[in-house]
């Protein structure tokens, strides 16, 4: 009788297979006990009129197992564990109480397996996890030796070239180590290059004689001199607007800076903060705030009068001024 009969759902999962094993099966199933508990089981199985495949559905292991363990053949079975857990199944799907019969499988097969067996018959050679280990072993060993011999042969080398290039002494202990000669000079390129000459400068100064060149250096400093322009305002002249007057309103107190010739101007406060910036023109002027702190950054110092209460001071002659330098007067400019 096969589980997949006309009149059993098809579709049916193994809950439905072992529900008809169970309809199937007498009141009290009892097994042989004449023979070993493989053939006992075949013939329980054959007397509920279910075949091989039949039993393989409902514990889901292989009829060839089931078969092999029906004949006792125990070297065809899997390992010990596995085979204790077929033997239980097949109890299970016939009613059979699972304990009894897994006793008896155990008994009539004594001697424990410890050893597991792949369940799908894989056979694995003996020996050659150990052989590679070994091999892959000397190999390591084998190439370490072989680095260590390179770098000491390397290392060896730059000693070997420069003791030969010396020659040994002689001392009460036999050849002593190699002394180095005199350092090398300096090769050519790192020595001193030799002064620049301008041409027809000797000749020049053979004519007209040696101290021509220091008459012209004269002459040129003088005539620089003379042609720096001259400050145009006296001091404590009164301030004369000239164009626009930027910074705090007012007139006739305070810090003026008015520019002689166009310029730059940068006033920062005590924390760096910029107050003013601006390109003046000539005559142009900033008027400072009442606030402590404050400097002007010039780009041309001589090119910025300061008045002081609305009389000149001079120009200035730095180019970062404190403004709080000008009321102490010229000298702390």
């Amino acid at each position: 009788m096969s589980l997949f009969s006309p009149s059993i759902d098809e579709h049916a999962g193994p809950e439905a297979a072992h529900d008809d094993l169970a309809a199937l099966r007498p009141a009290k199933l009892v097994l042989a006990t004449d023979d070993h508990v493989g053939a006992a089981l075949r013939r329980a199985r054959e007397s509920l009129g279910l075949d091989v495949e039949d039993i393989a559905q409902a514990t889901h292991v292989r009829g060839l197992y089931i078969a092999a363990l029906e004949a006792f053949d125990l070297d065809a079975l899997p390992a010990r564990p596995f085979a204790v857990g077929y033997v239980r199944a097949y109890a299970r799907a016939l009613g059979l109480d699972q304990e009894t019969v897994v006793t008896r499988f155990k008994r009539e097969t004594p001697g424990e397996d410890t050893k597991l067996r792949a369940p799908l018959g894989a056979q694995f050679g003996k020996g050659a996890t150990s052989r590679n280990l070994v091999c892959a072993a000397l190999v390591v060993v084998i190439g370490l030796v072989a680095w260590n011999l390179l770098v000491r042969m390397r290392s060896q080398a730059p000693r070997a070239t420069l003791l030969a290039s010396s020659a040994p002494i002689r001392s009460g202990f036999g050849t002593g180590p190699a002394i180095l000669g005199a350092p090398l000079p300096a090769p050519p390129e790192a020595t001193t290059p030799p002064p620049y000459e301008t041409p027809g400068l000797a000749a020049a100064t053979a004519a007209t004689g040696p101290d021509t060149a220091a008459v012209v250096t004269a002459r040129i400093a003088a005539e620089a001199a003379a042609s720096r322009p001259t400050n145009a305002i006296s001091a404590g002249a009164a301030f004369v607007a000239h164009g626009a007057v930027f910074g705090a309103p007012g007139a006739g107190s305070g810090i003026v800076l008015q520019a002689i010739r166009p310029m730059s101007l940068v006033v920062r406060g005590a924390g760096g903060a910029v107050y003013f910036a601006r390109q003046l023109a000539t005559g142009e002027a900033w008027r400072a705030r009442d606030v402590a702190g404050l400097t002007a950054d010039i780009d041309v110092p001589q090119s910025m009068e300061a008045y002081v209460d609305g009389r000149a001071v001079g120009p200035l002659s730095q180019p970062r001024t404190s403004l709080g330098s000008l009321n102490a007067g010229p000298s702390r400019r």
